[in-house]
This record gives structure tokens, sequence and C-alpha cells, in this order.
């Protein structure tokens, strides 16, 4: 699942993130209310949780943006003002859910999921290209009759090929979408986990690979005699 979180308190960011990356979640984090419509705009999320007061755009005000833009998106509210009139106005503007700082960890995870299962346009748990296969629920890849558990960022990789078959990405692209664009880890993280992952497709010996394009990126293909090996 693909979460577009937006708050611009950049230590507090930072703590969300690492807690839904910890819990499964493929996590984009930007810091201000402008930002939040462009990559609406541009990437197709499961869910946003957006803060009420941020620089450039407030919340309420981005949302009401997208919404009109026709990003139905489900969408919580996370922000220190707690009375019911500012409630009402974020449920009005198009939030599913409103949570006020502070908030326990383990309620933020629980109405994530609740609004997750809300959502309006149904995305299935499986995600399937060719003769793969990947359940977001067990995280297990599978092929055929074979099945090999995935976890982290290796599984986070693997649900954005799935998502994006065919679709090239460069190293930079995947760093920044998988292990977020402010990481301090070093680019081979990236070379390590897809060489992980390609090895966990050898095992499963299905009729997909990632390819390397030598100095470009990665993609998920259908394996052809001249796929290029690393």
């Amino acid at each position: 699942m693909r979460l577009l979180f937006a708050e611009d308190d950049r230590d507090l960011s930072a703590a969300v993130k690492t807690l839904l990356e910890r819990n499964g979640y493929l996590v984009d984090a930007v810091y201000d209310g402008e930002e939040a419509v462009s990559w609406a705009e541009a990437e197709n999320y499961d869910g946003m949780i957006l803060d009420w007061m941020m620089p450039e755009k407030d919340g309420i005000r981005a949302l009401q943006e997208m919404r009109k833009q026709g990003i139905r998106t489900p969408c919580m509210m996370l922000t220190a003002r707690d009375a019911v009139e500012d409630r009402v106005a974020g449920l009005d503007a198009g939030a599913d859910d409103y949570l006020p700082k502070p908030f326990d960890a383990g309620e933020l995870l629980a109405r994530v999921r609740a609004m997750l299962r809300r959502r309006e346009s149904y995305m299935p748990d499986i995600l399937q290209w060719e003769d793969l296969a990947l359940d977001k629920g067990s995280c297990e890849l599978k092929c055929g009759g074979k099945s090999v558990r995935l976890t982290g960022k290796m599984f986070q990789l693997a649900e954005l090929f799935l998502e994006n078959p065919r679709i090239l990405f460069s190293v930079q692209q995947l760093m920044d979408k998988v292990w977020g664009w402010d990481t301090e880890a070093e680019i081979n993280v990236v070379w390590v986990n897809i060489s992980q992952l390609r090895k966990k497709l050898a095992e499963l010996e299905t009729v997909t690979e990632i390819r390397v394009h030598r100095g470009t990126g990665y993609s998920l293909e259908k394996k052809t005699d001249g796929g290029e090996k690393k």
C-alpha cells in the first residue's frame, strides 16, 4: 500500500514515515500543501495523511483542490486543531477521517487500516502480472505452486515493479520512492536489494525478470532470449 504523507514538522514526519514503513507501507513524505497537490496529481496513492497547518497551502485547501480535480484517494487529516468546527470543516472538505495531535502510534495505524478498507475504488490485495503474483497481506511472492516471503525493502520494490511493469526506474528513482529522498542510506542498498529480489524470482522460475538497463536503471519485464543479466 502506498501513502502520501504531508507534514511540515520534519521530525514528526520522519518518525511517522518510519512507523508506517516498518508496518509495510510505502510512504512519500512532503512538507507543504503545494507539494502534496503536485504529488497527488502525479502518483497513484492508496491513501493520504495531510497535516492541517502547512506552508504554501494548508491541508484543507490542498484537499479541496485535489477533490475538485477528481482525486478520490481516501484522506486522513492529522492536526492539532481539535475543535468540533475544525473537525466538521475537515470532513466537509473531503477528508475521510480526522486524528488530532498528539496521537498514539497504535491508533494512527488502526485508523490508516480502517481508511484503506473504506476506500471507494477497490485495489486488490494481490498484484498480478504474467505468472507472478504478490500477496500484500502475507507479503508472499508467488508463481505457480511456489512462493517466497519478502520483507522490508524487497517487498516494497516488488510492489513498485508489479504496479508498474515495463516501466524503467533509475537507481535514484528507486532510492527516492522506496527509501525516501531524504534517506541517509547509501545508494548501494538499491543494488543489494535488487540482487536479492532477482534471486527470489529465479527461485520461483517465473517467466518475468528484473531487467538491467546498464547505466539507466531497472524494469520488470517478461524474459526474452536477449534479456541482459547482471
